[in-house]
């Protein structure tokens, strides 16, 4: 019977490990939602006129050190609908003043 229980709480640290990155990628992702629209803000990007480059939209894949959010954040708020990008790659935002 302790094996079982071993078993089971083995089995429930993990799915609690689990839940606990995903919750901790979200938070790390909703700061870097919150980033983006501030460079953005501050670069005053609100439409096609003033849209900007955004070096770090596009992703890496050799890059080193931590892992860098804000092409998911990029690519997260261009689907809800708070930014655009034009046809040359340049990014503005559709909605301002936002409190994300």
């Amino acid at each position: 019977m302790a094996d079982a229980i071993q078993i089971i709480l083995g089995i429930l640290i993990l799915i609690g490990v689990y839940f606990l990155t995903q919750w901790g990628v979200a938070l790390r992702v909703r700061r870097a939602c919150k980033w983006v629209v501030r460079d953005l803000e501050m670069k005053h990007a609100f439409d096609v006129e003033s849209a900007v480059e955004l070096p770090y939209a596009k992703k890496e894949f050799f890059r080193m050190g931590l892992k860098d959010f804000r092409p998911k954040a990029v690519e997260s708020l261009a689907a809800v609908g708070i930014l655009a990008h034009t046809v040359d790659g340049k990014w503005y935002l559709l909605k301002r003043g936002l409190s994300l």
